[in-house]
Formats: C-alpha cells, sequence, structure tokens
C-alpha cells in the first residue's frame, strides 16, 4: 500500500492529537515495508484509533492496527499467535478478527494473499496475552 505520512496524518488526527508519523521503508530503494508507526498524546485517542479505524479502506486496502510491542522476548516466542487453515476464499480480515475476538482481545489478525489479492485460505490471529493471563478460569 503506497502511502504517505500525510495520509497516516489526516486519517489518525480525526481520532486525537497525532505526536508523529512515520511510513517504514528500506532507505536504498525507498520501498515501503509495509508498516508504519502513528503516536498519539494520549494512549486512550491510540485505542480508540483501534477500535474505530481497524480495517478501514486506505489507498484500496484495509487498514489493520495494532498496538506496538518491541520487547524481544514477546516477538520472538510467537505464543501469542495462532494460525488458522482451511479458511474459505469468501472470508476477510474482518470476519475473522470478528469471529475470533470472542475468545480475546485481538491485536492483530491477517489473512495470507496471494499476488492477486486472493485469500490461499489461511490466516493468523495475534491475541493480546496480557489480557487473557489477567482472567480467571472457568471450571
Amino acid at each position: 500500500m503506497n502511502v504517505i505520512d500525510s495520509q497516516l496524518f489526516e486519517l489518525f488526527s480525526q481520532l486525537g492529537q497525532v505526536v508523529s508519523v512515520r511510513v517504514c521503508k528500506d532507505l536504498s530503494t525507498r520501498r515501503s515495508f509495509g508498516y508504519d508507526y502513528v503516536n498519539y498524546v494520549n494512549p486512550h485517542d491510540a485505542a480508540r484509533a483501534i477500535e474505530v479505524l481497524n480495517f478501514t479502506p486506505l489507498n484500496g486496502k484495509s487498514v489493520r492496527i495494532m498496538y506496538s510491542d518491541r520487547h524481544p522476548n514477546v516477538c520472538k516466542s510467537g505464543s501469542r499467535n495462532i494460525f488458522i487453515k482451511n479458511l474459505d476464499k469468501e472470508i476477510d480480515q474482518k470476519a475473522l478478527h470478528d469471529t475470533f475476538s470472542t475468545f480475546g482481545n485481538i491485536l492483530s489478525c491477517k489473512i495470507a494473499i496471494d499476488i492477486t489479492s486472493q485469500s490461499k485460505g489461511y490466516g493468523f490471529v495475534q491475541y493480546d496475552m496480557r489480557e487473557l493471563h489477567n482472567k480467571p478460569l472457568r471450571s
């Protein structure tokens, strides 16, 4: 998705005061890595942006929004991720999110697509494990 800083600033500023926006690009080719950072003054505005803007179309693709968690142990462990296979090719990211959100707070979900933007029939869901660890067990 070829997004520029000003597009992100305009979109995310609708929900609160944005401190900074950064489109992450390869230094030599200037091609986007496919992810960006938006920083708010108020953390509540960030939470609201996730709630309101997740899956909003921008330049023909749905925006997927999650908190940035750069702790190396969390990123490398993969303990928050589940893999879902044999998905119907008609299921989109929003439907996947809505289906799996009943099991906990989802940080991110993604359906794998091919070069023609068609579903490959599998996807990933990443949960907020902090929330799951604080829930009482049911018997």
